[in-house]
């Protein structure tokens, strides 16, 4: 085998929804603020008995049903998080213990809203290098859990959620060369960090650095897989913020692509972001299988990781 591909997609949200309407009511701020600023309409909202591993379990179950795969042909579970509450078991092992993933190895990759597209390139590789047959790929984060909802800079951005991929050898590659990279400099523009764990960001900061800083970035995830942006049939990048992903993608130069939107309804799910909406888009059959697709995430650490795959 010469590559690998992702086989299915799979993602879960918390049944309640909160609306714009209902934070109005516990901070200062309005629909009409919200939206104007960031795109958010609603968001999901996990209970307290929904941990972050029940999240992504959920995600990864459809994924492994839409393949036609039982947990026992996985042997490898990442999970891209950044809202575990305890180190050990980690979320992975929390996961192949809840859907019977029989001896796997587990690991869970923090890079908080790139984690996901770090933690597929990562079996792309281990795939590749034939370290592993069958990936679970997920992204899950209970953003909920770290978000002061008296603070209406951040509640009003956050959802909770998880999206899930199965990644398998292939004989022709379905996931293109990752382009990865940080600017550690700028890391404290988001944070999750204190007791309790809070999350923070300056938000003018992002804004900026990703309005300016990241399509140049994104175009060369697309040259590595030998794509021009205009060839893309869809572009799903982190879904923090409408106000950024609408010029991004435009900048990119995709213009004829899906661009997803899934903020608009579910909020900043960190991690869970990019195959959320991805997920979405297939399941509503947006995009067809064999469509080149540019995955890019961004945010925390001010990290960042990109490539083009192939939809399943």
């Amino acid at each position: 085998m010469n590559g690998s591909r992702i086989a299915a997609l799979g993602h879960y949200q918390p049944a309640r929804v909160l609306t714009n309407e209902d934070l109005a009511g516990l901070v200062d701020t309005s629909d009409e603020w919200i939206t104007s600023r960031v795109g958010i309409r609603t968001r999901h909202i996990a209970g307290p008995d929904e941990p972050v591993d029940e999240l992504a379990a959920h995600a990864a179950a459809k994924a492994l049903a839409a393949a036609g795969l039982t947990p026992a042909d996985i042997d490898l579970v990442l999970v891209a998080t950044s809202t575990a509450v305890d180190r050990s078991p980690n979320m992975a092992a929390r996961v192949a213990a809840r859907l019977g993933i029989p001896s796997p190895a587990a690991m869970d990759v923090n890079v908080v809203c790139a984690g996901f597209t770090h933690a597929l390139a990562t079996a792309d590789h281990t795939v590749r290098a034939g370290a592993a047959t069958r990936a679970l790929v997920i992204g899950a984060d209970k953003m909920s859990d770290v978000t002061d909802w008296t603070d209406r800079t951040t509640c009003v951005l956050v959802g909770d959620g998880a999206g899930a991929a199965v990644v398998e050898a292939s004989e022709e590659p379905g996931i293109g060369p990752v382009l990865w990279g940080s600017v550690p400099e700028m890391g404290h523009a988001v944070r999750i960090e204190g007791t309790p764990s809070r999350f923070a960001q300056e938000g003018q900061s992002v804004y900026r650095w990703a309005t300016t800083q990241l399509p140049s970035i994104a175009r060369q995830a697309c040259e590595r897989s030998g794509l021009a942006p205009a060839d893309l049939a869809a572009v799903v990048l982190h879904q923090a913020n409408l106000r950024i992903i609408e010029p991004l993608a435009q900048k990119i130069g995709a213009v004829d692509a899906v661009v997803a939107k899934d903020v608009s309804e579910s909020g900043n799910t960190s991690a869970a972001s990019i195959p959320l909406a991805f997920s979405k888009l297939v399941e509503r059959g947006e995009i067809t299988t064999g469509d080149p697709v540019l995955l890019f995430g961004f945010g925390g650490n001010l990290s960042y990781a990109g490539q083009v795959v192939r939809c399943p």
